[in-house]
């Protein structure tokens, strides 16, 4: 008895106007953003000594940064840290605010 073809959504969205197709789109979009955490004072400090160590020994280091809602990772050689502009440049110059920096990895 139970044997009805339900298309779900699909038969509404011929009835929803483009601005709310766009709004719901867009919902679903931030529906999946991520939090960027909160880091105590010792693992800054922790941070702060890897990159330290990494920059005055010339080693490559992977660094997990907070970027567009997402976490994302860069790996390379430091060039330079930046305490006056608060960021870090890659040998390829890519740049990363210290404030989004979450972990380093040194390789």
């Amino acid at each position: 008895m139970s044997n009805i073809n339900d298309r779900g959504t699909i038969k509404w969205t011929s009835i929803m106007m483009p601005e709310q197709i766009k709004m719901l789109n867009d919902y679903w979009k931030t529906t999946e953003y991520k939090q960027k955490p909160v880091l105590d004072e010792q693992e800054l400090e922790e941070i702060g000594m890897k990159l330290q160590m990494a920059i005055h020994n010339d080693l490559t280091v992977e660094v997990k940064y907070f970027s567009d809602h997402d976490y994302k990772l860069i790996k390379g050689k430091l060039k330079k840290i930046d305490a006056v502009g608060n960021f870090l440049q890659f040998d390829d110059y890519a740049k990363i605010k210290l404030m989004n920096v979450l972990d380093v990895n040194i390789e």
